[in-house]
């Protein structure tokens, strides 16, 4: 009896975290999942639609985190990031209100919950798609002290 609860526990701790994995991911397994359809649609086969699928997911994922880390301007960073969490919060909000509304609570709870867990999961988001940008090159890091140690340099 004890076993079960607790395999059952770990069963649906696993669960959550597969949902918020795919939640974070929306946009990419968004696509992966299209591509997948379309190239089974297409007749390919099922190989061929899984592995098409993949791809695409993963390459969507790529290129997001390259044209972000190359980027340099802070609205076209903002543009990109925010291209990526808006669908994983959305994908967020709905899953923790599903969740919510399995566990019966009450409406202002679930949305309650629903929005702060959209919150996180489009952070959770926003973080992975930066994560290849990594810390300010030393250029910029030199033109800062620069800017610290001369304040009225350039007031002439």
């Amino acid at each position: 009896m004890f076993m079960s609860a607790f395999l059952s526990v770990i069963g649906l701790g696993f669960l959550v975290y597969v949902l918020f994995s795919l939640a974070v991911y929306a946009l990419p397994f968004f696509v992966g999942a299209t591509v997948g359809m379309y190239t089974y649609d297409a007749e390919a086969g099922v190989v061929a639609a899984i592995v098409a699928g993949l791809f695409a997911g993963t390459f969507t994922l790529l290129i997001g985190q390259v044209i972000f880390a190359k980027v340099q301007s802070v609205p076209l960073r903002f543009v990109i990031a925010s291209i990526y969490a808006a669908p994983a919060g959305i994908a967020g909000f709905s899953a923790i209100k599903g969740l919510s509304q399995i566990g019966g609570a009450s409406e202002g709870w679930t949305l309650a919950f629903a929005i702060i867990g959209g919150i996180v999961v489009a952070g959770t988001a926003w973080v992975r798609i930066a994560s290849l940008a990594g810390p300010p090159e030393e250029h910029d890091v030199d033109q800062t002290q620069v800017m610290r140690e001369q304040p009225f340099a350039n007031d002439r």
